[in-house]
């Protein structure tokens, strides 16, 4: 599985044949910028420029299965869970959409743009042990640092991808985490053996 970030909080997630994406960003985003990739499947948190982008990744033959909302999905190989949390997203009361994903024996877990750590109990017990954990940071509209760590040490993941954060957001967070030093990776290639291995570990994806 190859993982890497786009900007704000979209990701481009492939393997094997398969390329599935988070949260692409509109041309219309006065927040982030838009990329151009081919997908497969796309995964919406909510109906906002900053993550509705469909259009970008729909890439010549490619035309993505987009999945933006709650409910049970099974496309090819990948299957996936939404579940619907009330939030507030600039300025305005909106739905985010969690995303449960599984795929090449891996449990990815994406939280949108989740803007409370309080996350229904009942939703909590539904999704298992987590294997990838895409966790916003950056505050305002979503969950700053720390509630993102203690969401983060609760939801007990083997590995944490912040997303949605500036410079400031993300020195805090390595900071909070206690890895001032850590830098940004290009991309992220992993396997589940390797995700086994791992106990809360921290990866940051440069765009």
């Amino acid at each position: 599985m190859v993982i890497t970030h786009h900007g704000g909080q979209c990701f481009k997630v492939s393997f094997g044949d398969t390329t599935i994406a988070f949260d692409p960003v509109s041309k219309s985003s006065k927040n982030f910028s838009a990329s151009k990739f081919g997908a497969d499947v796309g995964f919406i948190s909510m109906k906002h420029p900053d993550m509705n982008g469909a259009e970008q990744i729909a890439h010549g033959t490619r035309q993505p299965f987009l999945v933006d909302g709650p409910g049970e999905y099974e496309i090819g190989e990948v299957k996936a869970r939404g579940f619907g949390v009330a939030t507030k997203y600039d300025g305005e009361d909106r739905f985010n959409t969690i995303y449960q994903v599984q795929m090449e024996g891996m449990n990815l877990l994406f939280l949108g743009a989740l803007g409370s750590a309080e996350i229904d109990p009942k939703i909590l017990s539904e999704l298992g042990d987590i294997d990838i954990l895409f966790l916003p940071i950056g505050g305002g509209d979503v969950i700053d640092v720390p509630q993102a760590s203690k969401l983060a040490v609760k939801l007990e993941a083997r590995l944490v991808i912040p997303m949605h954060y500036d410079k400031k957001s993300l020195e805090a967070f390595l900071k909070e985490e206690g890895l001032p030093n850590q830098k940004p990776e290009e991309k992220l290639t992993i396997k589940k053996k390797d995700v086994l291995a791992m106990e809360g570990e921290i990866s940051v994806l440069g765009f």
